[in-house]
């Protein structure tokens, strides 16, 4: 009850409704989106003194953390972290007292009521459903900007037509685009990129088109043999770029989404309008490939997991990267990255319509084994998560859109700590991690094959070089001539590799802060973003303990408990949920999120669990050979 109340408190006190006239409003600070990254600038601003409004498209808060993804899943290093986001990525979604929950027990209904806690704790209102249409701007400085009245539809899609054009007007001193898009940076006028950059241009090796994966012999083509018959949906021809040119082309999302069996929770999952089983015949064909390949049952059922619902993360379903067809479309993220409205909408709902035909197509089909088609009829949508759409996030997983082209571009060079950076907001660390961006025909010799292209993780998830790299004010500002009091902490400046690396929930909240500070900064000083007193704002950062350097001669990646020894009493209580003192590959998913593809190198008797003898043999292998990521990922 006190969720809803306090969540009705501020919609009710903050949203704008339809009226005859535009709602004018004027403040110092106007940050776009109520992402995670957009609630610490808009604290960050009004802590220091400043007026500030928050204009959200959704009725939710939270962003991806708030529809599925958990706060430490992407923070490899807790000590690399700083400000409030050292305190938040502890404290979302766990109770105020008694027993600390897991990473996989946190429940995204939850982070969201503490984000709303939070919100109303600093007197920060929230103009909900509301989304950037255009903005005025005398010479490069943004004065305006104009808002629709957009509400998401009951299943949590935002609409192609907006139901009143021009609601809402906010005139401000500064700007912050904290969404997903980049459609505010848009929208003032300011460069930006989409897609990904030819390996040349910032001689970034790994840049641009990648060769194929998942390269699998089965027949692509309506007519089986056929060519002339035109190629299934889900696949495409190759568009014959070669490796390492630049495309439009970016990585997959998907829905972070929640199942049950459990009829207590279980919401229904319909065929979409319109389902056909033949939009999903490529499905059909690889799961008779998998059937036929794969004699072992309870691998099949693994195989086929990977296809719908996908890959188990932390209770919640992501991508299956290691599967040719997952639980996502591929080939239409570049639609929606620099996309209209309407664009985005159709990209969003076919996100959804996908999943929903996918689970019909698998408890029907009839290549696919009885017994995992009776299972995935048991399966639901889970309403413990999302009551409000019906089951389904508000959030699609939007894991790169639009990029800013700022006064400094992040690269594959950063994240490999090449760089000199004499202006650091906060700490990034990550590996390179670019999903699928297509799926394609490929022909070697007289064998027709479909492979996916885009899929890669360099350096896992602590990054090629296990060391942070700072991400520099430089990438979270435009260039003066475009707009001179716009800050961008979300779609900041950066390569396709580069984001591919810095694109994470916590670096977004750091540069949320670092972004609010400096907004309140330029206004005290009468000064565009790009030209505040850096030595000032460094201090300012500091003082809000942000993490602005990292010594390896002195700072120590960890994290929570990080100093805590890496024996197998603490794998039983991070992954032991039945107590058997045993570790199955469905526990370790879900305690070592990330990890999966380590768990057959330790089960070395493949008994589908790991015992105390193989763990310590796997800890002593770890201490003889550093590179051990590298070794056991490139399976030398």
């Amino acid at each position: 009850m006190k969720r809803v109340a306090l969540a009705l408190s501020l919609l009710l006190a903050f949203s704008a409704h339809a009226s005859a006239a535009p709602r004018e409003l004027t403040t110092d600070v106007c940050v776009y989106a109520a992402t995670p990254s957009g609630i610490l600038a808009a604290i960050a601003a009004k802590q220091a003194g400043r007026s500030v409004v928050i204009v959200e498209p959704s009725r939710w808060v939270g962003g991806m953390l708030g529809a599925g993804l958990k706060p430490m899943q992407d923070c490899p290093n807790y000590a690399a972290t700083g400000g409030m986001t050292h305190e938040l990525l502890k404290s979302l979604g766990q109770p105020a007292d008694g027993t600390h929950l897991t990473t996989a027990q946190l429940s995204p209904q939850q982070i969201r009521d503490d984000f709303l806690a939070l919100l109303e704790k600093h007197d920060v209102p929230v103009i909900f459903e509301h989304r950037i249409s255009r903005c005025d701007k005398t010479d490069n400085v943004l004065q305006t900007a104009h808002f629709d009245l957009a509400p998401f539809d009951a299943l949590g899609v935002p609409p192609a037509e907006a139901d009143q054009r021009d609601n809402l007007r906010v005139t401000a001193k500064m700007f912050i685009d904290a969404g997903y898009e980049g459609d505010l940076l848009a929208a003032a006028g300011c460069d930006y990129r989409v897609g990904r950059e030819a390996a040349a241009e910032f001689k970034e090796e790994a840049a641009g088109v990648r060769p194929v994966v998942q390269k699998t012999p089965i027949d692509p083509y309506r007519i089986a043999g056929d060519a002339t018959s035109g190629l299934l949906p889900l696949v495409e021809a190759d568009h014959g770029k070669p490796i390492g040119a630049a495309d439009g082309y970016t990585q997959a999302y998907n829905y972070r989404y929640y199942t049950t069996s459990d009829p207590k929770h279980r919401l229904p999952i319909t065929p979409p309008e319109g389902y056909s089983a033949a939009d999903y015949e490529l499905v059909g064909r690889y799961v008779a490939y998998l059937t036929k390949a794969e004699s072992d049952p309870e691998k099949l059922r693994k195989r086929l997991i990977g296809i719908w619902p996908g890959w188990m993360n932390s209770r919640e379903w992501n991508y299956q990267r290691d599967s040719l067809i997952s639980m996502a479309p591929l080939g239409i993220s570049q639609q929606y990255a620099a996309g209209d409205y309407a664009d985005k909408t159709r990209v969003w709902k076919a996100h959804q319509d996908y999943l929903r035909g996918l689970h019909q197509f698998m408890q029907t089909d009839e290549r696919v084994p009885q017994s995992y088609r009776d299972e995935v009829a048991q399966l639901g949508l889970d309403d413990r998560y999302h009551p409000e759409t019906a089951g389904w996030p508000h959030q699609l997983y939007i894991r790169v859109a639009r990029r800013l082209q700022g006064r400094y571009v992040i690269t594959a060079h950063d994240v490999y700590n090449q760089t000199q950076v004499d202006d650091p907001i906060g700490l990034a660390q990550y590996g390179i991690d670019t999903y699928p961006s297509r799926r394609i025909v490929v022909k070697e010799g007289d064998d027709v094959l479909v492979a996916n292209e885009g899929n890669m993780f360099v350096g896992g998830n602590r990054g090629p070089t296990n060391v942070p790299y700072p991400i520099p004010y430089g990438a979270i500002t435009p260039q003066e001539d475009q707009c001179a009091n716009l800050l961008v902490p979300v779609c900041f400046s950066a390569s396709h590799l580069g984001y591919a690396s810095a694109r994470m929930e916590p670096v977004f909240m750091i540069a949320g802060q670092s972004s609010g500070i400096a907004a309140a900064q330029a206004i005290a000083e009468r000064r565009p973003v790009q030209k505040i007193d850096m030595e000032k704002y460094t201090a300012a950062l500091t003082a809000a303990g942000q993490k602005l350097r990292w010594d390896p001669a002195v700072d120590k990646n960890g994290a929570p408990g990080g100093s805590e020894k890496l024996d197998f009493a603490r794998l039983l209580k991070e992954c032991d949920q039945d107590d058997d003192s045993l570790v199955c590959a469905g526990e370790w998913s879900v305690g070592k999120p990330g990890f999966d593809w380590l768990f057959t190198f330790i089960d070395a008797d493949n008994s589908g669990q790991i015992d105390e003898k193989e763990y310590v043999k796997f800890q002593d292998y770890k201490a003889k050979n550093p590179k051990w990521r590298d070794t056991l990922r490139s399976g030398n």
